[in-house]
């Protein structure tokens, strides 16, 4: 798992549109990057929408959003198109992102262990230093807060 102080990872993924985005794209620029577990389910659908609808205000702060889960491109296109959301989605389909950045985790439901991604997002700083690791973190009101945290670098 990462902590505040840590380089970022670097990552190399395709987006929605099947265009190969990587982190030194943003280089130079603080980057939210939030990991979620599925497209098209209420509390992803829930947390990317809140994004969007902050989009402007992220970007005024100067920071890029991005989304990434093992998704397809195709699903994230699919998601993006029917919710109208604005920021990156990466698709990483082999996991390698989410193990650097420690999300892809055993999680407990009705009593059933499996390997899924837990709900994290990290603030990266213009340098690549993560400023800030939030691990588990549920939809409602996030955005806002990671919001917060981003006006505060």
């Amino acid at each position: 798992m990462l902590s505040p102080g840590d380089k970022a990872p670097p990552f190399e993924l395709p987006n929605a549109d099947m265009d190969l985005v990587r982190s030194a794209d943003f280089s130079g620029k603080t980057k939210v990057i939030f990991f979620y577990p599925k497209d098209d389910t209420p509390g992803c659908t829930l947390e990317a929408l809140a994004f969007t609808d902050l989009m402007a205000d992220f970007e005024e702060a100067g920071a890029q959003v991005i989304g990434v889960s093992k998704d397809t491109c195709v699903s994230h296109g699919d998601f993006r198109d029917k919710f109208g959301l604005t920021m990156q989605l990466l698709a990483d389909v082999d996991g390698q992102m989410c193990e650097a950045y420690g999300v892809w985790q055993e999680k407990e439901k009705n009593g059933e262990k499996k390997m899924g991604i837990v709900r994290s997002t990290f603030v990266v700083d213009a340098d690549d230093v993560v400023r800030h690791a939030l691990y588990g973190v549920t939809p409602k009101g996030h955005a806002e807060a990671v919001l917060e945290l981003v006006k505060a670098l």
